[in-house]
C-alpha cells in the first residue's frame, strides 16, 4: 500500500472572503461543508468538497500578504479541475463573466486544458477528462 492514497484538501487565503465564497460555490459548483468564524483570529475557514470527495479549505485573514508573481512563483503552481466538456465549460465561465486564456492541447497527453484565474487572481486549469 502507497503511503498516501490521495489528496485530502487544498488550502487558499483570500483577500476578499464574500467574492471568493461566490466564486467557489455558485461559480465553480463546491458544496459548502462547514463554515466557521474563528473570532480569535478574526478568520473564517469555509470547507468546500466536491462530489468525488475533494475538498478546499477557504480561509481569510486580516492583510494577507499577496501572492509574489504570477505563474511562476514559488510554491503551488496552480489548482487544476477535471471536466467532462472544455469547451463548455468554457462558455460557462465566460457567461458568469470569468476571462479563461485560449484552450491549449498537452503535448504529453494529448489533453486539452485552459487557465483562468480565481478572484484572487490565483491560477485555476481545466483539464479535459
Amino acid at each position: 500500500m502507497p503511503f498516501c492514497q490521495g489528496i485530502h484538501h487544498i488550502a487558499i487565503i483570500c483577500s476578499d472572503y464574500a467574492q471568493s465564497k461566490h466564486f467557489y460555490t455558485q461559480v465553480l459548483g463546491f458544496a459548502v461543508l462547514r463554515e466557521t468564524y474563528r473570532a480569535e483570529r478574526q478568520s473564517y475557514k469555509l470547507d468546500l468538497g466536491l462530489e468525488d470527495g475533494t475538498q478546499i479549505e477557504l480561509f481569510s485573514f486580516p492583510s494577507p500578504p499577496p501572492r509574489p508573481s504570477r505563474p511562476e512563483a514559488q510554491g503551488l503552481r496552480h489548482l487544476a479541475l477535471v471536466v467532462d466538456d472544455l469547451e463548455a465549460a468554457v462558455q460557462y465561465l465566460h457567461a458568469c463573466g470569468v476571462t479563461t486564456e485560449k484552450i491549449r492541447l498537452d503535448e504529453l497527453t494529448g489533453k486539452r486544458f485552459v487557465f483562468f484565474p480565481d478572484p484572487d487572481q490565483l491560477p485555476i486549469e481545466l483539464y479535459e477528462r
